[in-house]
């Protein structure tokens, strides 16, 4: 687990009143996190996620994943470490988005 996935569940997702999971395998994928009640999936990207491979690899994996209907978002981990709380309003948007 990455830093960043350590910040982001200890510090926000762990604690959600909607019930998330770390690192969970769906269709031969290990998701970041995953919140079953909003069918949503949390992806965290590093530097290697912005390269043309990972971002072909990225894009396979995501239409994967949405044709499970999963909604799957992508937070870049300097936005993690730069603007915290805009990445936990975000996810609380999109939660309660999905939910309605």
């Amino acid at each position: 687990m990455t830093k960043e996935e350590k910040h982001l569940w200890y510090d926000f997702l762990r604690s959600y009143p909607v019930r998330f999971l770390r690192q969970k395998v769906i269709d031969g994928y290990i998701v970041d996190f995953y919140c079953h009640a909003a069918r949503l999936i949390i992806e965290l990207d590093g530097s290697q996620h912005f390269e043309e491979k990972g971002l072909r690899n990225d894009k396979i994996r995501t239409e994967k994943l949405e044709n499970r209907n999963l909604t799957v978002i992508r937070i870049p981990n300097n936005l993690i470490n730069t603007d915290f709380s805009s990445v936990c309003e975000y996810i609380d948007t999109v939660v309660g988005r999905l939910l309605r």
